[in-house]
């Protein structure tokens, strides 16, 4: 029990940058229905705070008093740039640090996994005052320091580099929207730091085969240009993996579930248009091998218009 230490809260937080962080200025997020213009840079950063003191080993609900509550604290940079309207280019980059209230674990911390978006409208379609659009994304991720994934719960990530592909339609009128996406993420095989590991089989290995994901998120909300808040559920599926076995240490190549719930705000000053602040929280309502987190939010995001500064060159050199 002492060193039953690993619950698979960091599965969820290589999610924080997926639907974790919703609505930053314009557009800053690979799950919402917002593009940035042309030449458009939104770019800002994001705090976070989560904790768990019950999770789910297997489908069994219970606690561990030698890891007390786990908490996972996250500042991540994020950005967004406008190739045109239609195609925009999102990155994200946190740094996590991680502890437990009881027992004799260390907390770990450091710079996580670099995420890279590319995400395009492919189709918008007005009807009267409302209006449909189909989007088409694909993702990439890969860990950006030498980080100990074989740490569970307190490691900062799992270590693997994942490829995601994503469609996602959206319907607004009236100023309320609801927006809804699928993903299949395609995860590589890790090395972890020992010649042989027990899943379900002995294995006399260091590389560790992880199993796929599959993800669905719903929001709705009201949508404006100074104000968006929103409601947000979210499902993950591991594709694969087995359960933790009773009183034995997580893997990462458990299965790993989880539904959570949440909401989301963001506000931009009229005075200010191109900053915004945003805001929010999520609860993990159900899951398999997770903790069952709480996690709130806040940032500040600002758009630099480069079309502007072109403008004003072009203006210069006619003089």
């Amino acid at each position: 029990m002492k060193h039953f230490k690993r619950h698979m809260l960091l599965m969820k937080l290589a999610l924080v940058l997926g639907f974790f962080a919703p609505l930053a200025a314009s557009a800053q997020t690979d799950v919402d229905a917002i593009m940035m213009d042309k030449n458009n840079f939104c770019v800002g950063g994001i705090y976070s705070h989560s904790g768990w003191k019950n999770y789910w080993e297997g489908t069994l609900k219970r606690n561990n008093e030698n890891l007390g509550t786990v908490t996972t604290q996250a500042i991540s940079v994020n950005g967004n740039y406008g190739i045109n309207k239609h195609l925009n280019v999102l990155f994200g980059l946190p740094y996590i640090s991680t502890k437990a209230s009881a027992g004799t674990l260390h907390g770990m911390k450091g710079v996580q996994d670099l995420s890279l978006w590319v995400k395009w409208q492919g189709i918008q379609k007005d009807f009267g005052k409302s209006t449909l659009s189909l989007f088409v994304l694909g993702g990439v991720s890969t860990p950006m320091s030498n980080y100990t994934p074989d740490f569970q719960p307190l490691s900062i990530g799992l270590g693997s580099t994942n490829l995601s592909a994503r469609i996602m339609a959206d319907y607004w009128v009236n100023n309320f929207f609801v927006t809804g996406s699928a993903t299949y993420t395609y995860r590589d095989n890790i090395n972890i730091d020992r010649t042989s590991y027990y899943t379900t089989e002995l294995h006399n290995t260091n590389e560790v085969e992880m199993p796929n994901v599959a993800s669905f998120n719903l929001r709705t909300g009201w949508r404006s240009h100074y104000l968006i808040a929103e409601a947000v559920a979210t499902n993950m599926t591991t594709l694969g993996g087995f359960d933790i076995r009773r009183n034995d240490m997580p893997f990462p190549s458990n299965k790993m579930n989880a539904t959570t719930v949440g909401a989301n705000l963001k506000y931009t000053p009229r005075a200010m248009s191109g900053l915004s602040i945003i805001g929010g929280g999520n609860y993990t309502v159900a899951g398999r091998n997770m903790g069952q987190s709480t996690t709130i939010y806040g940032g500040l995001f600002y758009v630099l218009d480069f079309n502007k500064k072109h403008a004003t060159n072009s203006a210069a050199t006619k003089k």
